[in-house]
């Protein structure tokens, strides 16, 4: 199984994450990765590419934080 399949059936098989979603992936707090998200490091850069902003809400692609936690 890979990492997008788990994460999908984790969440729901939603193809979109939210901000608390990722966080709780990636082992940090809501607030903490916002932060993160605002500075200029490789990690906001990738994220960056992941994120899809629909109205005020703020989402991130499953197959980008997938590919994100594979390349680490």
């Amino acid at each position: 199984m890979t990492t997008e399949e788990q994460i999908l059936l984790a969440c729901g098989g939603s193809p979109l994450l939210s901000l608390e979603q990722v966080a709780e992936i990636l082992h940090r707090s809501p607030a903490g990765l916002r932060i993160t998200l605002t500075g200029n490091n490789e990690l906001a850069r990738k994220l960056g590419t992941a994120r899809l902003k629909i109205g005020r809400r703020v989402y991130f692609r499953v197959t980008a934080i997938a590919n994100l936690i594979d390349e680490a």
